[in-house]
């Protein structure tokens, strides 16, 4: 009887110990910070030379979607900008480097950018000779693949790349 009784105490015990909330209540547990939060990107320096053989040395550079660029264009060669001028010309998705580059050619005042074609142009650097420098910035367009060129008469042809945004 005496452990029929101490059997029936300890059952009572626990089951009383297993309801007193007052101590073993939980506080709801914070929940991370939801990741929708956008990651700033790191700006992208990017510098091209080109030289008195008419040619880039980058062909393709690649970029986020809103990524801040900041583009050097270094002319390496000695000869001036009215014989061997360069220039970047970064044109919308779409646009015809052909046609661009065959309209510039009239657009020696406006550093070799046709104003009939001026909303094509996403970003340009103003026409360099050799030992100059020029730079501009500019943020990555949306996630595609654009065409980037030198649009000084006759330098497409060789002078040309793909900007690519991912």
């Amino acid at each position: 009887m005496k452990k029929v009784f101490l059997a029936l105490a300890s059952s009572a015990f626990l089951f009383a110990a297993c309801n007193n909330t007052s101590e073993t209540s939980t506080a709801p547990v914070a929940e991370e910070p939801a990741a929708t939060e956008a990651v700033a990107l790191e700006p992208l320096e990017v510098t091209i030379n080109a030289g008195d053989d008419m040619k880039y040395d980058v062909s393709e550079i690649t970029a986020k979607e809103g990524q801040q660029v900041k583009l050097t264009l270094h002319h390496t060669g000695k000869l001036p900008i009215a014989s061997m001028g360069h220039n970047f010309v970064l044109l919308k998705e779409g646009s015809d480097l052909a046609a661009f580059a065959i309209e510039a050619i009239n657009a020696k005042d406006n550093d070799y950018i046709p104003a009939s074609l001026a909303d094509e142009v996403i970003a340009h650097t103003k026409t360099i000779g050799g030992g100059e420098t020029a730079e501009v910035e500019f943020t990555a367009p949306a996630k595609g693949t654009y065409e980037f060129l030198c649009s000084f008469p006759g330098h497409s042809a060789m002078m040309k790349g793909t900007f690519i945004v991912e």
